[in-house]
């Protein structure tokens, strides 16, 4: 292999760098990180690279839109150490991290369809009593359980203004009617998409503003184009880490 690396014409650092915008400085970085296998030196010290290099160099772009940076700079160091099968774990990974991301959204989309409406929930265990307040109001243990988080996360929520519970005039509860239960599910598996809640809120006030879910459907248009991209880039990505392996032989 170390034949390999030094054979074939020489390049320079700036020969690497102009072929895809970078700097000199950037594919010093990206060999120091063992994305790049280790340069040859002159007798003068200086680097030289091969198409080896140029061809590690094109698969670390490729990875990183549909794995992301740390993931597509562990993948190639794992490749470059010899560790093929750890590479290919990576991978597998990210693959299942995509195919969650579109459950998620089909779990988005069918809690749009058919957002159940509240009902009196069953005595249990919580950090407020599981009665109800009012038709259709719930407390904040039952509705946590419901959602499978912590009461702690819906406080929080509920600071951020992505729902906004009543309180129990004889308690003092936080209790949830229908649209606050709606807003919290729709928070969920927003969550769960990866929105921020400084996201989430703007697009729940405008669930309330309009009285429906309307305001939701250019976002899932969104979502679904960012989750078609990363399977587009991750296909681009195989391509040219196989174009690599093949090349180291």
């Amino acid at each position: 292999m170390g034949r390999n690396l030094q054979s074939g014409d020489r390049l320079r650092p700036v020969d690497l760098a102009r072929g895809h915008g970078l700097s000199t400085q950037a594919i010093r970085n990206y060999e120091e990180a063992g994305i790049l296998p280790a340069a040859g030196r002159t007798p003068h010290g200086y680097r030289t690279y091969t198409a080896l290099h140029a061809g590690a160099l094109r698969a670390f772009l490729a990875l990183v839109p549909g794995h992301g940076h740390r993931t597509a700079t562990s993948i190639m160091r794992a490749v470059n150490q010899g560790a093929v099968d750890g590479a290919f774990r990576l991978i597998d990974e990210s693959h299942a991290q995509l195919l969650d991301d579109r459950q998620t959204l089909q779990a988005v989309e069918g809690a749009l369809r058919d957002l159940e409406p509240t009902t009196a929930p069953e005595p249990g265990v919580g950090s407020e009593p599981a009665a109800v307040s009012g038709p259709g109001g719930t407390f904040i243990g039952p509705l946590a359980d419901k959602l499978g988080i912590r009461p702690a996360t819906l406080r929080k929520w509920e600071r951020a203004g992505l729902m906004r519970p009543h309180r129990d005039p004889r308690t003092g509860y936080r209790v949830y009617d229908e649209a606050d239960v709606r807003d919290a599910q729709l928070a969920h598996q927003l969550r769960r998409g990866g929105y921020l809640l400084d996201q989430i809120a703007p697009l729940i006030a405008q669930v309330r503003a309009a009285g429906g879910l309307e305001p939701l459907e250019a976002a899932l248009r969104d979502w679904h184009g960012r989750l078609f991209a990363r399977g587009r880039a991750m296909l681009t990505g195989a391509a040219e880490l196989e174009a690599y392996l093949r090349e180291r032989g």
